[in-house]
């Protein structure tokens, strides 16, 4: 498979007054294009910071990070919010849908940024949210939806771009066990039409639908294996 990301020797600092504190040390890894992969790790692995880099909602201290070729760890602000809107596809545990808007209105809004027509932008969200199980629910406003049907539309929002990458934070965060079992099912029919598929999370029963899984610790990379127990739909 084609390379999608590669990371190299990649390092993230804050600075909390004259603290350092270390989020990534020495981070290299690669993932392949039609890859599943899980991040997992304790709270203060660093997890969610590779996640924001690996979003470009953040850039390292130092180090590499190639993303399709590109090297995004030294764009400027207006290059990345590009690269954000072009290759990369959110899924936030908190939904992030815009309440005054229809789910058809918040699944296009990629796309305004994107500049496409308002024909056009309709016309892929339409196809997306059929994808997803939600055509009879385009005109219904976020809290006309349950929990599931809100992060069915925030999954159709990251589709709807054709991104390189679905990167989804802890999805199943606020969904009750039933619920988590359907998104999790949608992530693997997505990956099994081609898409690369992130996901970072700390629930085990979530990390096993990935093919790879990566657990990070103090900023390291603990392990990263082949996952031998994952759960596919079945064909």
């Amino acid at each position: 498979m084609e390379k999608l990301i590669h990371l190299i020797d990649l390092v993230k600092d804050y600075h909390i007054g004259t603290i350092v504190v270390k989020a990534l040390q020495s981070i290299t890894l690669e993932i392949k294009k039609n890859e599943y992969v899980a991040i997992m790790g304790p709270s203060g692995s660093g997890k969610s910071t590779l996640m924001n880099i690996l979003g470009c909602l953040d850039t390292p201290t130092s180090g590499s990070y190639f993303l399709n070729g590109k090297d995004v760890s030294k764009m400027d602000d207006n290059r990345l919010a590009e690269i954000r809107n072009r290759e990369i596809g959110f899924v936030f545990q908190t939904f992030n849908l815009l309440p005054r808007y229809t789910a058809l209105e918040n699944v296009t809004l990629p796309l305004v940024y994107a500049g496409l027509s308002r024909a056009e932008r309709e016309k892929r969200a339409l196809e997306v949210m059929e994808s997803v199980g939600l055509s009879d629910r385009i005109s219904h406003r976020p809290n006309e939806l349950s929990g599931g049907q809100r992060q069915r539309v925030a999954v159709a929002r990251a589709l709807v771009n054709h991104p390189s990458i679905i990167l989804a934070d802890e999805p199943t965060g606020n969904l009750d066990s039933k619920t988590s079992v359907d998104i999790m099912n949608l992530f693997d029919e997505i990956h099994a039409l081609g898409n690369t598929v992130i996901v970072v999370t700390h629930e085990e029963d979530i990390a096993r639908h990935a093919d790879r899984i990566i657990r990070l610790m103090d900023g390291y990379i603990e392990s990263d294996q082949p996952n031998e127990r994952m759960k596919k739909v079945k064909a």
